[in-house]
């Protein structure tokens, strides 16, 4: 019987000693690419397009909609019943309702003081007031100084609460749920939510709780997040430029050109349309009844204020959001920080999606078309397929296509379609359009790391609920650089923050300075 050797199988061009690696390479690469990389590659394109399709079908629609918005939409001061909150000198304060305050933090060292000096001065009578810290911190020292913070602002008059846990146990969800069962919560009617790093200006709740008070069926109102500076006047506007950092560095400013397309477009459009829109996390009030009927905060996913918002929605519930309220954050100004921020917005709608989507078309308290919205436009497309179009066609199709000259890419999936849904998302920063050739290499470098987090939540992978909190810096990149020009404290703020007055409501700034150094 003759022996089969292994050269058998190898054909004889490339059996020669004399025929180097490359040459090689190459034969083999002639050799498998008609039958097998040209079929593949051209499903490939085809897939890539039809997806990409969908997302400029997608912005397309949205464009449009956020004009007739802008020119013909009545503001949601008019669409729904709004009247200005008036203070009453017989009734007093009883005319306010009773508001809580949720700071949910974890060893925020930077921001703690700035956050609950911002929610203690807002403009509320202070008996119609509870502010809650919670606060997850695993550093003795910082949970240490985030007490007493309380203490001095408790001192003052407030009613604020410090909260703390055994085990973080739900992460935010977890500290967000075990402070509404506190006893001294069951009056509240509504309840406002500022991660560490938020300053809501003194009138935010004199302007979003009308719209809870005089329309029974609105469940949230959602302001929009700020990064970028906006003159304020006087004094004020020196310290304000403070505390915003879109500025920092070439990475920061394209998140911002991310973030604003999305409040200014996707949220907009979302509030105007479906009344329904993804709770941001932070920078928003609840109806609390709402939050109970749509049973409670859960921790199942990283996203746990979009999972509240979904099912809140599908109890009948409606949005609003306001685009001229807002409130200053930050925005993480280091990669590290920046990257495990985006996984856990990237693998947690997916994981979401795949364990509502049945219950979504179950439903029979909304219409079809909303079904269509959320399944469709909310999740699937924006979600899912904007992150995969983005890394497999620019990232690995494309590239390949230029390897294999058999496959033909039409220009219009290539250049003119991918142009028109870039410059569409810079319509939120019009002020960024200049750096949208690094946007584009910044998105597509994301871009990967975006995919394998939708993935992971598509599979519910191991890393499915992996839970980083997002580092922030505060001022303290800051505050090396303008310490000559500023002495004081932000939580005192030289009475910056408007300190209440007799009556528990805002008093004008005085320049009193109060307290020593920058925090």
């Amino acid at each position: 019987m003759a022996q089969v050797s292994g050269k058998s199988f190898i054909p004889e061009t490339f059996q020669g000693t004399t025929v180097d690696i490359a040459t090689q390479i190459g034969l083999l690469w002639e050799l498998i690419k008609t039958p097998l990389i040209v079929p593949l590659l051209k499903l490939a394109v085809v897939i890539c397009l039809a997806m990409e399709l969908m997302l400029f079908a997608e912005r397309l629609y949205m464009g449009i909609v956020i004009i007739l918005v802008k020119l013909f939409w009545k503001k949601p001061e008019k669409r729904y019943n709004w009247e200005p909150m008036k203070d009453d000198l017989e009734a007093g304060n009883s005319t306010f309702p009773l508001v809580l305050i949720q700071i949910p933090m974890f060893n925020e060292r930077e921001v703690y003081k700035i956050s609950i000096g911002a929610a203690c001065n807002l403009s509320w009578p202070a008996d119609r007031l509870v502010i809650q810290v919670l606060d997850d911190s695993t550093d003795p020292i910082i949970k240490e100084m985030v007490e007493k913070e309380c203490k001095r602002w408790a001192a003052k008059g407030l009613n604020i609460t410090y909260q703390i846990r055994e085990t973080r146990g739900g992460y935010k969800a977890g500290a967000l749920k075990e402070g509404l069962k506190r006893d001294y919560v069951k009056e509240c009617e509504y309840v406002a939510i500022f991660d560490a790093d938020f300053r809501p200006e003194p009138d935010f709740l004199r302007r979003s709780i009308p719209f809870l008070m005089h329309n029974p069926k609105i469940a949230l109102v959602q302001a929009r997040w700020r990064f970028d500076f906006r003159s304020v006047g006087g004094l004020v506007t020196s310290i304000v430029s403070l505390f915003v950092n879109s500025n920092e560095c070439l990475m920061t400013r394209m998140q911002e050109m991310s973030l604003d397309y999305h409040f200014t477009v996707e949220q907009e459009v979302g509030s105007a349309t479906h009344a329904f829109f993804g709770f941001n996390g932070t920078g928003g009030i609840w109806r609390i009844a709402a939050i109970n009927e749509a049973g409670g905060w859960k921790d199942r996913t990283t996203v746990e204020d979009m999972d509240l918002a979904v099912r809140a929605s599908l109890k009948g519930w409606k949005f609003v959001y306001l685009g001229d309220l807002q409130v200053k954050s930050e925005l993480p100004s280091t990669f590290k920080a920046f990257r495990y921020q985006q996984h856990r917005w990237s693998c947690g709608p997916a994981n979401l999606f795949r364990k509502m989507v049945m219950e979504i078309v179950r439903n029979k308290k909304v219409n079809f078309w909303k079904k269509v919205y959320v399944i469709y436009s909310f999740f699937f497309v924006r979600k899912i397929i904007a992150h995969m179009v983005t890394f497999f066609f620019f990232c690995v199709v494309l590239p390949l296509t230029i390897m294999v000259p058999e496959i033909d890419v039409p220009k219009w999936g290539a250049i003119y379609i991918p142009c028109i849904i870039t410059t569409l998302n810079s319509v939120g920063t019009p002020g960024s359009i200049h750096l949208l050739f690094y946007w584009i290499l910044f998105e597509n470098v994301m871009s990967f790391h975006r995919t394998k987090a939708t993935f992971i939540g598509l599979f519910e992978a191991k890393r499915a609920n992996e839970w980083v909190v997002t580092e922030k810096l505060g001022d303290a990149l800051k505050n090396k650089k303008s310490a000559k020009k500023f002495n004081f404290n932000i939580g005192d703020s030289i009475d910056l923050h408007l300190r209440p007055s007799r009556n528990g409501h805002v008093s004008e700034p005085t320049g009193e300075q109060t307290g020593g150094g920058l925090s």
